[in-house]
């Protein structure tokens, strides 16, 4: 049976908004396909795993990001040669904010990234929250909870996730919505994220197949109350 391990980025921390699940949907989906899944955790202090498949972390109030964020830039090279090595990663709202070039907070701050992603992100004056729905290239309409008042801007080394159809995305703007380099999407989508989009679980599970030696060959799943979640996220007002 192969083994596909995940690691969890920060639970203690940087786990807002139900993030955990997308590590639960990842684990059981892959389970499901017959898929042997080692689950690991990694917080402050911890010992940083060797070799893993797939990597997640969520999103963490203020007070959360300045916890890890010197441990972040401690890591930081591993977590970029990991997805230079094809490592795919999901990283939501204050870690995506982290995965890029830094953050500037409201009073002028800089909180450091680690550069995995071209992205900045500089504290904004209202916070931008409600039910959003995005288009993707890859994944077609993805649904999510967007809560945020950091205002991230792309550079031209990474792509967006995803145009917004509803909501606000990056920064209110310029219509783009989280970030993707190398096999790492950035987003601010809560919700959490992958129970309500399994394709997007399902791309990233095949991903780490790649990393882990096989090939991600899945049977049909009954995603039925996926879809109902969908129709109705999509169908709230912000």
């Amino acid at each position: 049976m192969t083994k596909i391990t995940i690691a969890q980025l920060y639970p203690r921390d940087m786990n807002l908004y139900g993030d955990w699940g997308n590590t639960l949907v990842l684990a059981r989906r892959a389970q499901w396909q017959g898929y042997d899944v080692e689950l690991l955790s990694y917080d402050p202090g911890d010992e940083l795993p060797g070799d893993i498949d797939i990597l997640v972390g969520g999103g963490g109030q203020d007070s959360g990001q300045d916890r890890i964020k010197e441990d972040l830039v401690k890591v930081g090279p591993t977590l970029k040669a990991w997805a230079a090595d094809g490592v795919p990663m999901l990283a939501i709202c204050g870690l995506y904010q982290l995965f890029g070039h830094g953050f500037t907070t409201a009073k002028g701050q800089e909180i450091p990234g680690i550069s995995l992603m071209d992205a900045h992100t500089v504290a904004g004056d209202t916070r931008l929250i409600g039910n959003i729905t995005l288009n993707t290239e890859d994944f077609g309409a993805v649904v999510g909870y967007e809560n945020h008042s950091g205002l991230t801007t792309l550079g031209s080394g990474a792509r967006p996730f995803g145009t917004v159809k509803m909501g606000d995305g990056n920064n209110g703007k310029d219509s783009t919505e989280g970030g993707r380099v190398h096999h790492v999407i950035g987003t601010y989508l809560h919700g959490s994220l992958l129970p309500k989009n399994p394709t997007v679980a399902d791309w990233l599970l095949a991903r780490a197949a790649e990393h882990a030696g096989t090939t991600w060959e899945p049977e049909p799943l009954d995603d039925t109350w996926a879809e109902r979640a969908r129709a109705v996220a999509m169908s709230r007002p912000r």
